[in-house]
């Protein structure tokens, strides 16, 4: 892959995303502005340096394969057979831990688990994953809800009205002219539809009628009764602040940016959940070989003691055997110790996959039935930058925010504009007795008015509107200086993942060595306790010594072996294809109240 190349797959970071929003009908965030451009370049310039960064040296680079530095220790097959039984990972296979009493006062049962099924019910029923997986259903509802603003309405009223009204009444020649009173019935109606536009403006179309009924002493009218019908249709349409599409379908712009972020978030939620997974997993692991290590070694002091205490009377002074003594305890109070880590380990697995049939509240124990994985991988950094900068949900979240932004800047440069709007509006109008012929005024259209008008408004001085869009500005480049930062804290994390593998993966080899070295010790000092009879108490206190140096060595071993497997999953989880590699299909499905677990 040439280097031009490279750089273009880095570009995919901030493509592939802006597609999407494209797609949807968004502006994006990205316009045709020289300020939009130099964002742009900006944005661009992080990513291809990032990936310049990890670009090695030399034309082409196939993937790594892990290597470490084999250990100095070299011993005939017979005798590493016979080390690997005395210590080691592979001695402790088939051996139960030692039993204790749980809460409820007795031996706690155990339940075999591959890490596999572990994580299986995480994702099923952990309870933040739960919780997140209704995210992306409620920011879908308010999706609806903000398409609704450009839904029809359609409204309605009716009036019922018996007017009695004493009035004043002209007088000619003081003989007073036309009736005292204002007495009569009406009742009418009105109903229609109205839409808001995405332009900015309103539509409306009405019809109504009204019957009044004169009852006023000394005057008639014509005709009587009357009934009065009106068909209206109005327009208003800003010419300039609050006009096209992209200042009106803001909202709807946002509530969809909320709705991929609320799905980028759960994406998050679950690489984390399974990435915890597998390290509680691991952890119960070495704890579970942490107990098994300190119960041996238990046990071996204890034998060591016995042999002292034996010979009390020939040449182990006191002082000698109580130190023994004092050792035996201390290591059977680090098996305590050790029984309570398990169960603490076990709890916080049982917590994350929150399995109904082994609750929290429940003693059972869970016991892995995997071990940590010892093969090298193979890995290439370049290859793991630019799979975080295309996957990593907090990436994908920061280029939403840069979107988000624009919108809101985009809506704030229109609010600098004066206030000109238009209304237009035809009415129809209807009079006759029957209600027919009034209705048929308005189809032969006898009786039409036109109106029209234009509203101005513009502050003096308009400071609002330009502080308001400066903001937005300074928010759209913050967000560009978010997406940055997520960029090189992504990378950061890959390079530190990638090197703790590395790390890992050479502790193997020489945290074996170190214990096959310390089981050899322990060995011959065994040899020579069965051939020699003079045991010193000189030399039965090296042996003790010798015991928790091979311990220790012990630890050392399964704790690089856990590491390792535990820093294969952090690398995956900062490369952002946690899920991919456990062989989880995150499917975002059309309607998000569908939105159920994802699928293995």
């Amino acid at each position: 892959m040439s280097h031009a190349r490279r750089l273009a797959r880095a570009a995919l970071n901030l493509s592939g995303p802006a597609a999407i929003l494209f797609a949807a009908g968004c502006a994006g965030p990205f316009e045709s502005t020289e300020q939009s451009q130099a964002l742009r370049r900006s944005v661009m310039e992080s990513v291809a340096r990032e990936a310049r960064a990890a670009e090695p040296v030399g034309a082409e680079a196939s993937p790594r394969t892990l290597t470490r530095t084999p250990g100095e220790v070299s011993f005939p097959p017979e005798r590493m057979a016979e080390l690997e039984r005395m210590a080691g990972p592979a001695s402790y296979r088939g051996v139960a831990p030692p039993e204790s009493t749980d809460l409820l006062g007795q031996q706690s049962g155990e339940v075999t688990l591959s890490l596999e099924a572990a994580i299986g019910a995480a994702i099923e029923n952990n309870l933040d994953v739960q919780a997140a997986r209704l995210a992306p259903a409620i920011s879908g509802a308010r999706v609806i809800a903000a398409e609704a603003a450009f839904d029809w309405v359609f409204f309605g009223g009716v009036d019922w009205s018996s007017l009695d009204q004493p009035r004043v009444v002209p007088a000619i020649n003081g003989i007073p002219v036309g009736s005292a009173v204002n007495r009569g019935q009406s009742v009418g109606f009105d109903t229609g539809v109205r839409r808001r536009l995405s332009s900015g403006g309103a539509f409306s179309v009405s019809q109504g009628l009204t019957d009044s009924d004169n009852e006023t002493p000394g005057l008639t009218t014509f005709p009587d009764p009357a009934n009065t019908t009106y068909l209206d249709v109005g327009l208003a349409q800003p010419l300039l602040r609050g006009f096209g599409s992209d200042v009106n379908l803001a909202e709807i712009r946002l509530a969809r940016n909320a709705e991929r972020d609320s799905i980028e978030s759960l994406r998050g939620e679950l690489i984390r959940i399974v990435t915890e997974t597998e390290r509680a997993y691991w952890n119960l692991h070495l704890q579970r070989q942490t107990l098994l290590i300190q119960q041996r070694l238990l046990e071996r002091g204890v034998g060591t003691r016995d042999v002292l205490q034996g010979r009390l009377d020939f040449d182990v002074k006191p002082a000698e055997y109580s130190d023994a003594v004092a050792r035996v305890e201390s290591r059977r109070a680090a098996v305590i110790r050790a029984q309570n880590r398990v169960r603490a380990a076990s709890d916080a697995l049982k917590v994350l996959i929150n399995d109904p049939d082994l609750t929290v509240a429940s003693e059972t124990l869970l016991a892995p039935s995997d071990a940590p994985v010892e093969a090298p991988i193979q890995y290439s950094f370049l290859d793991s930058v630019l799979c975080a900068l295309e996957r990593r949900p907090e990436i994908q979240r920061a280029i939403l925010r840069i979107d988000d932004a624009s919108i809101r800047q985009q809506v704030a440069e229109n609010g600098r504009l004066p206030l000109l709007d238009l209304a237009l509006r035809t009415r129809f109008n209807g009079l006759d007795n029957d209600v027919g012929d009034a209705y048929g005024d308005i189809s032969d259209a006898s009786f039409v008015d036109y109106i029209a008008g234009l509203l101005f408004e513009q502050p003096i001085g308009n400071r609002f509107a330009e502080a308001e869009f400066r903001a937005r500005r300074l928010e759209r480049m913050r967000a560009v200086v978010d997406y940055r930062n997520a960029t090189q804290q992504g990378v950061l994390e890959v390079k530190t993942a990638l090197r703790n593998v590395k790390t890992n993966y050479q502790l193997i080899e020489q945290t074996r060595a170190s214990r096959l070295a310390a089981a050899e010790n322990l060995r011959t000092l065994q040899v020579e306790e069965d051939t020699l009879r003079g045991l010193t108490p000189d030399f039965l206190d090296l042996k003790l010594r010798r015991q928790e140096a091979l311990a220790l060595a012990e630890f050392e071993e399964v704790s690089a072996l856990v590491e390792y497997s535990n820093s294969i999953a952090d690398l995956h989880r900062a490369a952002g294809d946690a899920l991919e590699r456990n062989r989880i299909q995150f499917v975002v499905p059309e309607n998000p109240e569908d939105f159920g677990a994802p699928r293995r």
